[in-house]
């Protein structure tokens, strides 16, 4: 199937995430995070926050959500059932704490091939209730020749 290099630059519809007290301390324990500060509310407002502080990569569990409709629409054509994850990087802003809305928005940043695969490369934009970016994220995705 040719590539629909059309559709680089679209942008799919913002998702929100409530981050809750206890997915951040669920998560923090699932990776093995030990800092006080991910797991106890008192330690984390005395470190100055205002409650449990989000590890570094939750990132993915509140961004990820906003990848899902990109990955699966018509228009970007991805051949699912061939794709492989290729990597995933991101840069982080003000850190993010229990009690925050966070907002994602997908963008298909690019498509291209190497050889018989393609690389579908997106990017997500999260942003908190304050307008400030949290973190930026890019996706890659690997559809393999057949």
């Amino acid at each position: 199937m040719p590539l629909n290099t059309q559709a680089i630059g679209k942008s799919f519809p913002p998702v929100t995430y409530a981050v809750g007290r206890e997915k951040v301390r669920e998560y923090a324990q699932a990776v093995g995070e030990t800092h006080p500060v991910y797991l106890d509310v008192d330690a984390a407002r005395e470190a100055g926050y205002a409650d449990v502080v989000a590890p570094p990569m939750f990132a993915a569990v509140y961004s990820a959500p906003a990848i899902g409709p990109a990955l699966f629409d018509e228009e970007v054509a991805i051949d699912f059932a061939r794709m492989v994850h290729g990597g995933q990087e991101f840069r982080w802003g003000p850190l993010v704490v229990a009690g925050d809305e966070v907002t994602t928005t997908a963008t298909l940043k690019d498509i291209s091939e190497r050889g018989p695969m393609a690389f579908y490369v997106f990017e997500t934009v999260s942003t908190n209730s304050q307008d400030e970016t949290v973190c930026v994220g890019t996706w890659t995705n690997i559809v393999r020749g057949e």
